[in-house]
């Protein structure tokens, strides 16, 4: 079914506080959105936008050159302009309307990490993208493109008329977004791609580039040499090791593989370009004082030249003396550890080992330190851009656990080709253990040392494409250093030489991979762009604000065995100095339509798993069941409160008022 979306924009929810009274005369409300109490309208510029001071056609040109790509709040319509302010307490100036996308959802695809799909590309409409699936020989159609975009001297209605960067990433210092104004998806019940409609993409490419080059041109980047200039590649590869009492074994194996390999890049040329990191995780302090701690620095990362500091730390390194109060270890507070406290900046290729017989604590486990789920401490790394490894070393004696401990971390490493960063170790013996986990990181090591050389000499480590069908977990740690590594690589390139998004105004591209599509037999489709919203900080605050609410009222109910959840949102409800009524006037209608979650979540293209929630779904959920939703919500908070403190990928597009900065948040990471 394909799903046009209006092009009145999206608009966010603030919270509002007033600074002087001065200032509060002044302020100003942008239009709201049709139907809506909280949601205001708003738009994104194109190339050339001019702001004016008035309507009229001869109004003075306030500014010549408004970024493109700014987000905008509407502030009135008159003629073919439109009033609008990047803050919404004032307006800024008129624009013409024609030189602006209006924009309802403010769902935008972000590029999905390059471990082994074709890069996406952009068709001058619908019915060449609709074609091009539909092709006997895709495979063909794909190759024909590839040719003739490389000989150059297109005709005008060439069906591509943009490509993501072929040799790099985008730079991640330049903010992009591809703003979706349509859906077809067709071909989706097929396992096929939905095919979306992207408007503006690049903020500002004409004016950075100081030329306004052909849409083609733009899209392919400054240049397809990879820079010979660029900053050399360095590694930082950190352990991040489970040292409770049955990691013995493996904590004096990591010491001796670290010598090994210090010894080895002694020799290299490349030998400062690779440091490595040791991370310690436990379990709970609470549950168990006397296990010392939950996560902590061994020692940061160290060189060649520095080897003795992170030896003498690791040789320090001992196992716990007592056991933790769970089967389950808190490995996510070791990743998140090692991913807030080390010191990955000097570092653009990001590394991490993690190693643990058990699994980790659930997500929303009262003794997790971190509360994240998989899919939300998945969502962390890619933010950071750090890649994980998980060797899951499976100890007989541990063998009921081995299926929730590989679920949870194939769901954590799960890469966009659809493949995992996990290896399983088979420790039916502790020798068996051992001499598996050193070849295996040793394996993982060396190979990402190769990227760092053939990155030194300017050439591309290529992904392995043929499957192996039965892989050792040698064969698995160079897959996923190849994988990783090609796609560390182009971010590294794109970063050198300012890699920029396409500047296409308005175009259709395939959610999948469509090389990968064209040679699939039945596997699920290898993702190539992926869905997010755009929230303010009002908007992130005003949902964790009610998540808190239902997250203490589904709790009261769980624990008082009160199948009425929403008698006791009432009471949570009254108790917080919000109007119940809003709750009492629909009984059987759904959270998300009694108004317990913000509007901003109403038309977006998903299934709400918490809004869609109704009395009777409550009623009927089994202790079990409830159990799930409850740690459901305390993940999400807790990645909420990641985004809220993440100064790095928020983005004010000039707005001074902080609430007015959004981030893109994942669909993943909705209620």
């Amino acid at each position: 079914m394909r799903q046009q979306f209006p092009l009145p924009f999206f608009a966010f929810l603030l919270l509002f506080s007033v600074v002087g009274v001065y200032s509060f005369a002044l302020a100003r409300e942008p239009l709201l959105q049709d139907g809506k109490k909280s949601v205001y309208q708003r738009v994104v510029t194109h190339p050339g936008a001019q702001l004016y001071a008035s309507p009229d056609a001869d109004a003075q040109v306030l500014r010549s050159d408004v970024t493109t790509f700014t987000v905008m709040y509407i502030y009135g319509r008159q003629g073919a302009r439109l009033e609008v302010g990047v803050g919404s307490n004032h307006a800024d100036g008129w624009i013409d309307s024609n030189m602006v996308t209006e924009w309802p959802q403010a769902i935008t695809m972000l590029f999905t990490d390059r471990t082994g799909r074709a890069p996406v590309l952009f068709f001058r409409n619908h019915d060449a993208l609709e074609q091009t699936c539909r092709a006997e020989d895709i495979a063909g159609e794909l190759k024909s493109y590839a040719q003739s975009l490389s000989r150059g001297n297109l005709p005008p209605d060439f069906p591509v008329v943009a490509t993501e960067p072929t040799t790099s990433a985008i730079s991640e210092k330049n903010f992009y977004l591809l703003p979706v104004t349509g859906i077809d998806t067709q071909f989706y019940e097929q396992q096929g791609p939905r095919l979306i409609e992207v408007a503006s993409i690049n903020p500002g490419i004409g004016i950075v580039n100081g030329s306004n080059s052909s849409p083609l041109q733009g899209s392919q980047g400054r240049s397809q040499t990879i820079p010979s200039n660029a900053a050399e590649l360095r590694t930082g590869f950190a352990f991040v090791i489970d040292t409770t009492i049955s990691m013995k074994p493996y904590i004096d194996q990591t010491l001796k593989l670290v010598r090994t390999l210090y010894d080895e890049l002694e020799k290299s040329p490349h030998a400062d370009k690779m440091a490595f990191a040791v991370v310690a995780f436990r379990s709970s302090t609470k549950r168990t004082p006397g296990i010392e701690y939950t996560a902590r620095v061994v020692c940061d990362f160290t060189t060649v030249k520095d080897r003795k500091r992170l030896e003498d730390a690791l040789s320090g390194v001992k196992e716990a003396t007592v056991s933790s109060h769970d089967i389950n270890e808190d490995s996510f507070a070791g990743v998140k550890e090692a991913a807030d406290s080390l010191s990955w900046q000097e570092y653009a290729s990001r590394v991490m080992l993690m190693i643990s017989d058990a699994g980790p604590l659930g997500a929303g486990d009262p003794d997790s330190l971190t509360g994240f789920s998989p899919e939300a401490l998945a969502d962390y790394l890619r933010t950071h851009k750090i890649y994980l490894t998980a060797l899951h070393v499976k100890n007989p004696k541990s063998a009921k656990n081995h299926k929730y401990a590989a679920d949870a971390y194939r769901t954590l490493t799960r890469q966009s080709d659809n493949q995992a960063s996990y290896i399983a170790i088979d420790a039916t013996s502790a020798d068996k253990g051992t001499q598996a986990f050193e070849r295996t990181a040793h394996v993982l090591a060396q190979s990402y040392e190769k990227v760092i050389q053939a990155t030194a000499e300017r050439r591309f480590i290529q992904p392995q494409q043929q499957k192996i069908i039965h892989p050792t977990p040698e064969d698995e740690a160079r897959r996923i250093a190849e994988s990783t590594g090609y796609a560390m690589q182009l971010q590294f390139w794109g970063n050198a030489r300012g890699s920029t998004a396409p500047q296409v105004v308005r175009a259709w591209i395939a959610d999948a991979d469509l090389e990968k599509l064209a040679a699939a037999q039945g596997d699920a489709p290898v993702l190539a762009v992926e869905p997010a919203v755009l929230l303010t900080k009002g908007q992130l605050s005003n949902l964790y604000k009610q998540l808190k609410l239902l997250l203490q009222s589904s709790e009261q109910a769980f624990l008082n065995g009160n199948a009425d959840l929403f008698a006791q949102i009432l009471s949570c409800a009254a108790q917080m100095s919000r109007d119940p009524g809003q709750f009492s006037l629909h009984p059987d209608r759904n959270l998300a339509e009694n108004g317990l979650l913000d509007e901003v979540l109403d038309d977006l293209p998903y299934k709400s798993v918490i809004g869609s929630m109704t009395r009777k779904d409550w009623e009927d959920m089994s202790t079990g069941q409830r159990d799930v939703f409850v740690k459901r919500i305390k993940s999400l908070l807790a990645r909420y409160d990641a985004f809220d403190r993440d100064a790095t990928h928020w983005e004010s597009f000039g707005a001074q008022n902080p609430n007015d900065w959004v981030y893109r948040v994942p669909l993943s990471m909705l209620p």
